[in-house]
Order: structure tokens, then C-alpha cells, then sequence
């Protein structure tokens, strides 16, 4: 660990820490970092981190993985996606293909790709041949969709978007009656591309401490710190410690693409249900590159769990952060990397995933009180707190390095 990093840890261990204090990160890139980096084991006891709604494959609508199972087994078309999505198991019958993975390997095109780009060269090689790129993701990902459909996608490319907002997610967590968590991380990639204000209606409109993070130990343990210092001056703001690549504004080209290629609409969450405003969709003007369009719909109104998690799998509870990975029934059970039940076990940003590559390997029987049991244990609800906008505004905490995010 670096000397920045201990320096933080530090300042971390001299503060007045509350017996207990929640934080949440929403971003598969902090819960890997986290959790590579061992920062639970390094922090006070009292501190727990909890890995919330910031993993886009598992959030992606069960419906949408079938129908891009379906017309890679019913039409006559290339079906390109991102790899993680390849797995991610849908509910059908046991001998029907379950996965894009294994419509492959019944026979279907199945492609993985790792950008926009590299789908659009796969549909100028396949031309005519129609290339359905199934994009699922948040902002990050929407916005090179974006731009390759606006500087000219091939005619054969037709693209099924699942693209989803993180903030919303946060907002209904915030809104119910337990929210779970008493402070959060925001994350760094989204705030670049639509910028950190985006998160200010948390300490503004909740009253909850927030800071938007980077991706190494050094930014994480500050954004810790920073929250830390603004729940115990009663002082909540939305603090920037990534503030050298996330700045005000956010990226103005990719939100002026986004803003012209996509809509924002009510959207599903699988496991979850729908949300408010927290979907993007093609608008009408890209309709010809529309594969929900240009295709026949094959969902089945009387397929069993349509829409939810695989039986027993407790994913849904796990991207909420109601309880950790490792509390999840199936946990290296049934469902490991190798053979995943539930989609939070085959994303690289699946927290699932993530804590198994870190050495989780199964259900962990836990003794209450214990260092392993504050580590695994369920996350009950916080207690919602008065809204402190006029103290979301007061000027940065001393010893902080990071900006205001309204500077």
C-alpha cells in the first residue's frame, strides 16, 4: 500500500468513528477495487462498505436477455454483445438454450464483442446479413452507442438497447423507507461522462454525506474519509475526489450524443422491477437501426418467473445492498463463476463475482460480534435522516483534498 493510501487510513482511524457506519458504493469498478485491495480488513471495525446497484449486467431486464436469446436461435442474424452478457442465464425449461452462450452452442452467430466499434466492423464484414448488437449498460457504455449510431452505423446494424441511469436506483433506495446505508460513494466513470453534480440530490434532497471516487485505494480511503468527516460535522455535501478526470459538466460530447441518439424512459430492472425515468431508449429517428423495430418480439406471456431472478438466487437483494454477496443461498453452492445461477456471479462487475475472485469462496459461518460476521452479515435499514440542503452547501470540510462538486 502506498504511503498516501496509509496516510488516509490514518486520518481515517484518528477520527470520533460512530460505532457503526454504512457506505455504499454503486459502481462494479470501486466494489473491485475494494475488495482487491482489502480495504474492509484495513478499516476501523465500525465501518462496513456495501456493495450497491452499480453492476449493469445485473440489472439487465431478464426479457431483454431472451429476446436477444431468441432472435440469435429464430432469425437468420449475427447476435453481437459485451462477453460478460454471453452468460447471463435467463428462466426457460432446462433443455431450451438459456444464455447467448448457449444459443452458440445450439447453433446461433453468436458473437462477443468489446466495443460499439468492433460491432459495426462485424456488420460491415457480414453485409447484407442483418448484425443485432445487444448493448445493455449505464452511461458509460450508452454513450460510445451512442456516438456510433450518430457518425454512421452500417445499414445491417440494428441495435437491441438495454442501456439503464445509475442515479435512480440510488434515488429509490433513498426514498423507501430503508435505504441501508448511511453515506456514499459515488462513481467516478459515470460522474466524467454526465458530471458530479449529478449526485448532489443526495446529501441536498437525503441529507446523506456523498463523494465521488476514483478507482484507486488512495481516492476510495479519501472519499471514506470525506464522508466520514461530513456525517460527524453534520455537514453533508457532495465532496469530488476524483476531481482530476470527473469535473463540472460531466463530458459535454458524450452528453450532447447521448442526449440526440437516446431518450430517457420508465424502465425494468430485472429482479427489481420498473423505475421512474431510469431507462435509455433510441429515439424515433434512429428507429431504423431499432432492432425492437425491425424484429418480431418473442416474449412469452406465459413463461414461468418472467422478469425475476432464477429460483433461490438472491441477487436482486445483493445489487440493493440488503445483504452481502456471500449471505446469498446459492453463494459457492450452485451458483459459482464456473456454473452461475444468478447474473451477479458472471459479471466482472457483479459483486458476487468480485468477491469470489477475492477469495470468498463460500458461505461463510459467521459467529455474531465477529470481525467475519460484521464482514457478512444482513444490512438492515437506516433510519432516514431531515433533508440539510443549506448544509450541502457550506464550504469544503478542512483537510479534505478533493473539490465541492458545485465549485
Amino acid at each position: 500500500m502506498s504511503a498516501e493510501a496509509r496516510r488516509w487510513l490514518e486520518r481515517i482511524r484518528a477520527l470520533p468513528l460512530p460505532e457503526r457506519f454504512r457506505i455504499m458504493n454503486v459502481c462494479g469498478g470501486h466494489e473491485r477495487a475494494i475488495t482487491m485491495a482489502g480495504l474492509r480488513r484495513l478499516l476501523p471495525p465500525g465501518i462496513e462498505l456495501i456493495p450497491g446497484p452499480g453492476c449493469p449486467v445485473c440489472v439487465c431486464p431478464e426479457e431483454d436477455v431472451h429476446q436477444a436469446v431468441q432472435l440469435a436461435l429464430r432469425e437468420d442474424v449475427v447476435l453481437v454483445a459485451f462477453g460478460d452478457m454471453l452468460r447471463v442465464p435467463v428462466n426457460v425449461p432446462r433443455r431450451v438454450p438459456r444464455s447467448l452462450e448457449q444459443a452458440r452452442a445450439a447453433g446461433a452467430d453468436v458473437r462477443p464483442v468489446a466495443s460499439p466499434m468492433e460491432a459495426a466492423a462485424v456488420a460491415r464484414a457480414e453485409a447484407p446479413r442483418p448484425v443485432v448488437f445487444f448493448a445493455a449498460g449505464f452511461e458509460t457504455t450508452m454513450a460510445p452507442v451512442a456516438a456510433m449510431l450518430a457518425e454512421g452505423a452500417p445499414e445491417n446494424l440494428f441495435v437491441l438497447l438495454s442501456g439503464r441511469l445509475t442515479w435512480p436506483a440510488v434515488a429509490m433506495l433513498l426514498e423507501s423507507e430503508t435505504p441501508g446505508f448511511d453515506a456514499l460513494v459515488a462513481p467516478g466513470h459515470v460522474s466524467t461522462v454526465m458530471g458530479p453534480e449529478e449526485w448532489r440530490f443526495v446529501p441536498e434532497r437525503h441529507g446523506i454525506p456523498a463523494a465521488v471516487a476514483g478507482f484507486t485505494p488512495e481516492s476510495l480511503l479519501a472519499a471514506f474519509y470525506s464522508v466520514l468527516r461530513q456525517h460527524l460535522e453534520a455537514r453533508p455535501f457532495l465532496d469530488n475526489c476524483y476531481a482530476e478526470v470527473a469535473r463540472p459538466g460531466g463530458n459535454p460530447s458524450a452528453r450532447r450524443l447521448l442526449a440526440e441518439v437516446m431518450e430517457v424512459c420508465d424502465a425494468p430492472w430485472r429482479g427489481i422491477g420498473t423505475l421512474p425515468r431510469s431507462g435509455l431508449r433510441l429515439r424515433m429517428a434512429w428507429r431504423a437501426h431499432d432492432a425492437r423495430a425491425r424484429f418480431p418480439a418473442y416474449e412469452e406471456e406465459g413463461r414461468r418467473r418472467a422478469g425475476r431472478m432464477p429460483p433461490g438466487c438472491d441477487c436482486a437483494r445483493v445489487v440493493l445492498g440488503r445483504i452481502y454477496p456471500d449471505q446469498c443461498r446459492l453463494y459457492g453452492r450452485a451458483c459459482t463463476p464456473r456454473r452461475p445461477i444468478g447474473p451477479c456471479m458472471v459479471s466482472d462487475e457483479g459483486a458476487c463475482r468480485i468477491w469470489w475472485a477475492g477469495g470468498v469462496a463460500s458461505r461463510r459461518s459467521t459467529r455474531p460480534g465477529s470481525r467475519s460476521a460484521r464482514d457478512a452479515k444482513t444490512v438492515p435499514g437506516a433510519r432516514r435522516r431531515p433533508t440539510l440542503a443549506a448544509d450541502a452547501r457550506a464550504s469544503r470540510l478542512p483537510g479534505l483534498d478533493g473539490t465541492k462538486a458545485d465549485e
